[in-house]
């Protein structure tokens, strides 16, 4: 896809006059980094960053059977949430497997918002509505009307706070809050990608450049820096988020990307309900590990992955990790060789190097 019909984030040009450096990424044109992708690591780590995730997809469930439609098209359980409750879920096949990972906002129990991948919203949103059958809720695509901006760190909160009369210490991990930023209607969220205490905030398209450059400009004295996509990506990788289309996709189940925790078998019927159920049962053929590499070569994506001389896979993910300083990565191995301390081999530039199973998440953040 060429440069001109990437799509664009109603911030590309004040991400251009900051000096970012772009990629592509899922069909748009985003910001890859500014000053360097292991300075915006460190300083979300440390202090804060701030980032444009405006490629997000962002789908609006209304009607009288909002709920009932969500509890059959995502395998964990909604009916948990209470209003202005966040819950990480995902969309399955009939398989168990993927069409999705996201996240489920609850407004009401008519009234919810799923924050979807970039590269699925068209797929999501089709899905969603096939699988519809007569019940009374709309599904609406409101991603180009909303922004979606990352605040993300230790000093988030104080920088956020400076701008908001909303009490940010009342909005516990994983809930959120309507209120006005810089005078500006939107919805204040305590989740995040990286790991690290912070907000994403929904903004309306036409006020996001204003709040964006209110908060570079609150968060200066604190250290916060504009961040792009490369120090995303090693964050989420340090706190062992998962990417969608790397480490799991529409031919890997939710057990096997070692997300259980969000299967909720005893909901009621959902589709992949059965094959999630029989598979439980029978035990996994492989799962999803963390590993780390003992060689001063970070192990990237699709690098093949060995055992006694053996592929039996590939990396899904794989970097040097800034705030670690080790090179780290996921894979899938058999099931029998998942346990903590077991050694395996990646090739890398033709050399096979060892690489050993550890516990994950490899960073979680101090309480």
């Amino acid at each position: 896809m060429g440069a001109a019909q990437l799509k664009r984030s109603p911030l590309h040009a004040t991400h251009e006059a900051l000096g970012a450096r772009f990629t592509e990424f899922a069909g748009w044109l985003m910001p890859l980094q500014y000053t360097g992708a292991i300075e915006e690591h460190l300083a979300v780590r440390t202090a804060a960053g701030l980032f444009d995730v405006s490629h997000m997809g962002r789908l609006e469930i209304r009607g009288r059977d909002a709920l009932a439609l969500i509890q059959k098209v995502t395998c964990n359980d909604a009916a948990r949430l209470r209003d202005h409750q966040v819950q990480y879920s995902a969309l399955t096949t009939e398989r168990g497997t993927f069409v999705d990972d996201l996240t489920v906002y609850r407004f009401r129990e008519d009234h919810f918002l799923l924050c979807v991948n970039a590269a699925n919203r068209e797929k999501d949103a089709r899905w969603i509505r096939e699988h519809q059958e007569g019940e009374e809720a709309e599904v609406y695509d409101v991603s180009d009307h909303l922004a979606q901006l990352a605040l993300q760190g230790p000093a988030a909160s104080e920088i956020l706070q400076s701008l908001t009369d909303v009490q940010l210490d009342h909005i516990r991990f994983y809930w959120f809050e309507h209120g006005e930023v810089a005078g500006v209607s939107c919805v204040i969220s305590r989740t995040g990608y990286t790991g690290e205490d912070g907000f994403e905030l929904y903004v309306p398209v036409a006020s996001v450049e204003w709040v964006w450059n209110r908060l570079l400009d609150a968060g200066q004295a604190a250290g916060l820096r504009p961040c792009g996509l490369a120090a995303r990506n090693t964050l989420r990788l340090e706190a062992r988020m998962l990417l969608y289309g790397h480490d799991m996709d529409e031919t890997t189940t939710v057990w096997e990307a070692d997300l259980g925790w969000i299967v909720k078998l005893e909901k009621g019927d959902f589709i992949g309900r059965d094959a999630l159920r029989r598979q439980k049962e029978e035990g996994v053929p492989r799962k999803l590990i963390g590993f780390q590499v003992h060689d001063r070569a970070p192990a990237r994506e699709g690098y093949p992955v060995l055992i006694h001389g053996r592929v039996v896979g590939q990396v899904t993910s794989g970097s040097y990790a800034p705030f670690l300083r080790k090179n780290i990565g996921l894979t899938y191995l058999p099931i029998e060789h998942t346990s903590v301390g077991t050694r395996f081999q990646i090739r890398v530039r033709e050399r096979e190097v060892e690489a050993e199973v550890v516990p994950t998440p490899f960073y979680k953040r101090p309480r």
